[in-house]
């Protein structure tokens, strides 16, 4: 056996990957283990990745081959591989486009492989059998045309994902180019390197071999200007989805600065405006609505119909582009399995899903076609240098006795999110902060609320109207307001490019994606080149610091590291105000006016007032769907990785609120979902 200390890297036969932190390769090791690895934990010392089918699926798709993955493997590898992990990532790689679909002489679609006992397998697969019309040669199925989605999510459950190579639809012609100069200030124009790259990489030359697929870039890197990048390749009719109403506005006005079309070419589709027109953007929010309870499905409690599904059939579009493509819910899945001779684009800054269903976007928006690590673009200027920063303190003696005596763990979780002590770091660091422009980020509104009226802010929330937030967002852009309230509709698509400091003072449980977006509010790179700095604060030895670690796996996979303080170096006096916070507490429950009984009453109210939910919906939820979520948090101690829906948007549920009876419980869980 081969040893080599000096290398970081430890392959376990089950296909975990330890990496150590401390050496002087982990850089390198880490940069080429993100090619065809999952990050699954990041401690301090040792961090764990996993190669999964998926993950050699997409290196696959991009390019990367299994001479790559084993090289790099081997390079930092302290001991010989493993002989199943060299067999493994051989054959899983050989999967990717052993199967093809294909365009027929006669317009049919085709299934092929040289395999022909391939063939004959996936033809008595349950799931792709009822496609099949028919089997010309031993090679070689008909398919069904309408069901082209479905059969590859259905191959790749069978674990041979197929190589779209059926072709697109052209859809309605679009004369459309980049401008060289902007229309807003006639300043100079052009796609960056890397966005032209992406572009490259997507449209493939307008070949079979592209128009599908994902990119995959930081925040603030300009994934918008890719989408029109993408535009301008496929000159056709486009459908852009994106997470909120203020995101369709900030591509409308970009896509009128950046491109030669004009607001006669370009629609909004919202709770606001119903615009069709040849590039029309619209919301997830929206195309999800469902007005009524006249049928509900007993088997899945699913209510009524979705009036606004058929903008994506209704006109030709050539192009769909699906911004914060990870934030994609369930129904827009189905109906993108109905429209796979489309062209489509993701944009994201990071293929993580909370819910497990990466395999969904890689079966029907395509596979992963760009990524650049966000430290390499850092490294080229193109987005700021940040600091991370977790600053830990401890619960009150009061919040900590209420703490211990609740069992529900969604009502533990808030208490430790509410940590009041909070207060006193956030004072501490906008004191530090005073000349920079800072957002203060959060998922609690009564939180928030208590943050905005302490220190004289402003708060945008969920139910903040449109035109109020464009008012905020542009004195935060001048300078006129240096500090901001936000709740997690800050998450996705605000342009604050002057922000410079976050202070994140409770997040979506584990969520990784929002700790992503929330650093992204503030990498867009400075006039000055200063450093951006994120603030995240932790309730020590609670919940909240179960969950910390869980959101910061996908930055720490990036590169970045978190540096983690003790909130006795922000606040001096933390320590000598806690004990007499103790002597207090342990006086007060020697009085007679002490209750453990209110305490503990006290401590499980927390769960049923001021919630972080934005939808504006005051109509209170159904016994099944409480039920359905408490069930769902209770497991959060075995799991520490539960995420509720994130998707920013509310104001389009405010214009058209889904009414009538909530679904049965599998529903429910979509609110509150444990990840596997």
């Amino acid at each position: 056996m081969v040893y080599a200390p000096q290398n970081p890297l430890i392959v376990q036969s089950d296909r975990s990957l330890l990496l150590e932190v401390d050496n002087p390769l982990y850089g390198a090791a880490r940069d080429d283990l993100a090619l065809f690895a999952e990050l699954e934990k990041s401690p301090e010392h040792i961090h764990t990745y996993r190669i999964t089918p998926l993950s050699l699926w997409n290196a696959a798709s991009a390019g990367v081959g299994a001479s790559e993955v084993l090289g790099a493997l081997e390079r930092y590898s302290k001991f010989d591989l493993p002989g199943n992990v060299l067999t493994d990532i051989k054959d899983y790689i050989s999967r990717f486009g052993r199967v093809k679909l294909t365009k027929g002489g006669a317009g049919e679609l085709l299934l092929t492989s040289e395999d022909p006992m391939l063939i004959a397998e996936i033809a008595r697969n349950k799931r792709v059998q009822p496609t099949v019309l028919g089997q010309p040669d031993r090679n070689t199925l008909r398919v069904d045309p309408g069901m082209r989605g479905h059969i590859k999510q259905a191959l790749v459950l069978f674990g041979y994902p197929a190589e779209d190579l059926a072709g697109y639809t052209h859809g309605d012609s679009l004369t459309v180019s980049l401008r060289k100069k902007t229309s807003s200030n006639n300043a100079r124009f052009a796609l960056r390197p890397y966005q032209m790259n992406a572009v490259g990489s997507f449209w493939a030359g307008g070949t079979v071999h592209g128009g599908s697929g994902v990119v995959v870039l930081p925040c603030g890197a300009g994934k918008t200007l890719v989408g029109m990048g993408a535009m301008s390749q496929a000159r056709t009719h486009t459908l852009i989805l994106a997470p909120s109403t203020i995101a369709v506005r900030q591509w409308i006005s970009e896509i009128l600065d950046k491109t030669t079309l004009t607001t006669d070419e370009v629609g909004e589709y919202s709770g606001e405006k119903k615009e069709i027109k040849p590039v029309t953007v619209t919301t997830y929010q929206i195309l999800t609505y469902r007005p009524s309870v006249s049928t509900v499905n007993a088997d899945t409690g699913e209510i009524g119909e979705f009036p606004h599904f058929d903008l994506f059939t209704k006109h030709n579009w050539g192009l769909i582009i699906y911004d914060e493509v990870h934030l994609l819910p369930a129904p827009v899945f189905r109906v993108t399995a109905e429209i796979q001779a489309r062209r489509r684009l993701g944009l994201t800054a990071t293929l993580v899903r909370e819910d497990g269903r990466e395999t969904d976007v890689f079966s029907l928006i395509g596979p992963k076609k760009y990524d650049v690590p966000w430290k390499e673009l850092e490294k080229q200027g193109w987005i700021a240098t940040a600091e991370c920063t977790e600053i830990r303190m401890p619960l009150t003696p009061e919040e900590r006795m209420e703490y211990t005596l609740v069992d529900d763990n969604r009502v533990k979780y808030r208490i430790a999110a509410e940590n009041p002590l909070k207060m006193d770091v956030t004072e501490a660091l906008l004191e530090r902060h005073h000349t920079d422009s800072v957002l203060v980020i959060g998922q609690y509104i009564e939180q928030l609320k208590t943050i905005a009226q302490r220190f004289n802010a402003p708060l945008v929330t969920g139910k903040t109207p449109n035109a109020e937030r464009d008012r905020l967002y542009a004195d935060f852009r001048t300078g006129n307001l240096k500090v901001l309230v936000v709740s997690k509709v800050a998450n996705f698509a605000i342009d604050l490019p002057d922000a410079n400091v976050a202070i994140q003072v409770s997040g979506t449980f584990g969520s990784r994606q929002e700790e992503a977006q929330r650093l992204g509010r503030i990498l867009r790179p400075k006039k000055d080149g200063s450093i951006a700095n994120f603030y995240t604060l932790v309730t020590h030895d609670t919940k909240d610091q179960d969950f910390s670690t869980n959101r910061q796996l996908f930055l720490t996979e990036q590169g970045y590291g978190y540096n983690i303080v003790d909130a006795a170096t922000v606040v001096p006096d933390l320590p000598v105000r806690l004990a007499a916070m103790l002597a207090d507490f342990e006086e007060k429950k020697l009085s007679d006016d002490f209750s453990m009984e209110r305490l503990i009453e006290k401590a499980r109210s927390r769960g049923k007032v001021g919630t972080e939910e934005e939808s504006g919906d005051s109509k209170p939820k159904s016994s099944r769907k409480r039920k359905a979520e408490k069930e769902s948090a209770d497991e959060l101690a075995s799991t520490g990785m539960v995420e509720r829906d994130i998707a920013a948007g509310a104001e389009d549920r405010q214009q058209e609120r889904r009414r009538g009876r909530p679904p049965k419980q599998k529903q429910g869980r979509e609110h509150l979902r444990l990840v596997k």
